[in-house]
């Protein structure tokens, strides 16, 4: 009840702002609200449409002052008069309020302003694309959920049949949902979080809880399989086997996703925070929840159809899982090949792969703010709603029209009024143009394409390294590059700036959990190859399905040039993470095979046998959940979910079924070798080449 209470308060603390502070655009952006009244993120745009000729002076001087009325429901608004452009009046409602405190005055204004006598006004801009997206994020996810749902029991009864042990995946699902919404409630209160944190919360959350829950449950079946064995003791060694690799699981994808705190930009920390409260709750619930309710269902989780599953899993000839481990063991040259193929050629359209900020255009067009957007840019051009803003900043008051400060901001002003992408450039030497104090100046150039486009960005790049310097302002002067374009351009290049660097930190990390999990020092370096690989495909598939449209017309998504620039980011984090996940799943379940004296084929087909099953239905539970994300009607998250399905599609069948067990049939013994000093460090037990007698004649 009370994760119910705190989803339902959360989306009022939400936000899709993309400041990054301590750049340009942050100084600049923090002038225009402070001496300017204007926020970037908080300023509103009334569109009207005007057929025939334009309103006569008089006409247009009531309408104005009709609006300057109704903005009043704002508070501290500042109201532009309305400006014509070919058959529209469009006027700013500028604030100073950051984007969640304007957001909620979308109603009060589109209200106001019926009641002032405007009728056929739009109102758009940030604040009210926030406003409309977040109802269409809710509903969203409430289908999204009853898909995941239906997916889930249709997996879940093929794989444990109608017992009562069906009911526990979705106990504990429900139980961590509810947990990491509480928790994300609470963090929003002192954090910025995006306005997508609950879909991505609780669709992969859904997924994870699950698939982690089936383990366990799979794995209680199968201990229980001896009719001699108490209960409590098939629980003890349910948790001390699969619990522990829930365990080890968990700590891999937290680490993946703990990344994304390390990058310097709020939007992208708060993904962060969400994501990794996910497997945090979902590990707290598998073994603390989890066997509290296995012990309550008793011998009750074995169903009729239990012993068969039992004898499948122990890899009868018939079985799918152990033909394919024979398999690929027989031939792991031509298996590892073809499965290296197969990725890189899907990793191939990276090269394809370009980024922006954000998106105002691919969104539902049936909303208000997208109609009003859609109005105004079809008559006054893209970059109207989002100018670029150039601030002029002095050391005193007066300073912005001093001679020599005042001439190079002429100077500054001309020279981008020939730069092919400028639409329209506007100065003076009164408001909006100067503050009160005359302190600050600004020169705002409306481009010719959306904020986040590849010619807007280079256009704010041209203005920072070539135009600004050529203008010679006087020493002293600060000239900053504020407005969305600029802050696009600082989210950006802040994200993948220092990404590299956290990207190799997690990695040696990962490396470092994985050996002393595994007991090995090959096999944690073929792990994070391999998911790096699985990465890699991803992100071509990516561009596949979003940028050359194979089969987005198919599935109603987006057709779009550039992919937002947050996605590749959580995506590489989580899908590193669900790709350990599958990885621990196989090789600890080979571990076992290998500790109990088989050697490496063996185990490879007994690990795949084991646990095939339960990873592939894993994997098709958490696509159900992805599925949920991909049916939505907002470009960025069906990015994410595309990009997770496919990549988790792509590593439970060919990287963890094909490629991983050839890699580790060519590698023989050395799969499993930890030198005594590593172990001592790591502080577990080595596995040297030559613990077993077995292993010295191994092929």
């Amino acid at each position: 009840m009370l994760g119910g209470l705190c989803s339902a308060g959360l989306p009022s603390l939400l936000s899709t702002s993309l400041t990054v502070p301590s750049t340009s655009s942050a100084q600049a952006n923090a002038i225009l609200t402070g001496h300017f009244g204007e926020n970037i993120e908080g300023t509103f745009t009334v569109v009207l449409a005007s057929p025939g000729t334009n309103p006569s002076p008089g006409a247009l001087d009531q309408l104005n002052e009709r609006l300057r009325a109704a903005a009043r429901v704002v508070p501290g608004s500042r109201v532009t008069s309305l400006r014509p452009a070919a058959g529209i009046l469009y006027g700013n409602v500028a604030t100073s309020l950051d984007l969640q405190q304007a957001a909620r005055f979308t109603g009060p204004l589109r209200r106001a302003l019926r009641a002032a006598g405007i009728s056929g006004a739009l109102v758009t801009g940030a604040p009210a694309l926030q406003s409309d997206i977040t109802p269409i994020l809710t509903d969203d996810l409430h289908r999204g959920e009853l898909f995941a749902l239906l997916v889930a029991l249709l997996v879940l009864l093929a794989v444990l049949g109608p017992s009562a042990s069906l009911l526990v995946p979705f106990i504990v699902a429900a139980c961590t949902m509810s947990t990491s919404l509480i928790v994300i409630y609470l963090l929003a209160h002192r954090f910025l979080m995006v306005l997508y944190v609950p879909n991505v919360v609780e669709l992969i959350g859904l997924g994870l809880a699950i698939d982690y829950s089936l383990l366990i449950v799979h794995r209680y079946r199968e201990e229980l399989t001896d009719d001699g064995v108490p209960v409590p003791d098939a629980i003890v060694g349910t948790m001390a086997s699969a619990g522990r690799t829930v365990l080890v699981s968990g700590v891999a994808v937290a680490l993946g996703l703990s990344a994304l705190l390390l990058v310097p930009v709020p939007f992208v920390r708060s993904l962060g925070f969400a994501g990794l409260v996910v497997p945090l709750v979902s590990m707290a619930a598998a073994v603390t929840l989890q066997p509290a309710l296995l012990s309550l269902l008793g011998r009750r989780a074995q169903a009729a159809t239990s012993r068969a599953t039992s004898d499948r899993a122990r890899g009868g000839a018939r079985a799918i899982w152990p033909r394919l481990g024979r398999a690929v063991t027989r031939r792991p040259v031509a298996v590892a090949t073809c499965s290296v193929l197969v990725l890189v050629i899907a990793a191939t359209s990276i090269a394809w792969l370009q980024l922006t900020p954000g998106s105002v255009t691919a969104i539902p067009q049936d909303i208000g703010a997208a109609k009003g957007l859609a109005l105004l840019r079809s008559r006054g051009g893209p970059g109207i709603i989002t100018p670029v803003e150039i601030v002029v900043a002095t050391k005193a008051p007066g300073g912005a029209m001093r001679p020599s400060v005042y001439a190079a901001t002429i100077r500054l002003a001309t020279a981008l009024s020939e730069d092919p992408e400028a639409f329209i450039v506007s100065v003076g030497t009164v408001p909006p143009y100067v503050d009160p104090s005359r302190r600050y100046g600004q020169i705002v150039v409306i481009g010719r394409h959306d904020f986040g486009d590849r010619q807007s960005q280079e256009l704010v790049d041209r203005i920072r390294s070539t135009e600004i310097p050529a203008a010679r302002f006087p020493a002293g002067v600060v000239v900053s590059v504020g407005g969305a374009p600029a802050q696009g351009v600082d989210f950006l290049n802040r994200v993948y700036g220092s990404l590299p660097w956290i990207i190799a930190l997690v990695l040696a990390l990962a490396y470092l959990w994985l050996l002393r999990a595994f007991r090995s020092l090959l096999l944690p370096l073929m792990a994070v190859l391999l998911d790096l690989l699985s990465v890699a495909a991803a992100y071509g598939l990516l561009v596949v399905v979003f940028r050359f449209g194979v089969g987005a017309d198919v599935f109603g998504l987006y057709r779009v040039s550039q992919i937002e620039g947050w996605v590749p980011v959580f995506l590489f984090a989580m899908l590193f993470g669900l790709s350990m996940d599958y990885e621990v799943f196989f090789v600890s379940r080979m571990r076992e095979s290998w500790d109990a004296g088989m050697d490496t084929k063996d185990s490879i087909t007994d690990g795949l046998a084991h646990t095939g099953r339960v990873v592939s239905a894993a994997a098709l539970i958490m696509v159900g959940a992805l599925l949920g994300l991909v049916f939505g009607r907002i470009a960025g998250l069906q990015e994410l979910g595309v990009g997770l399905a496919l990549g988790v599609l792509l590593d439970a069948t060919v990287v963890r079924g094909l490629l991983m067990p050839s890699l580790m049939a060519l590698c023989g013994r050395w799969n499993w070798w930890l030198p005594v000093p590593v172990a001592r460090v790591m502080l577990t037990r080595p596995s040297p080449l030559a613990e077993r007698g077995a292993m010295a004649v191994e092929p």
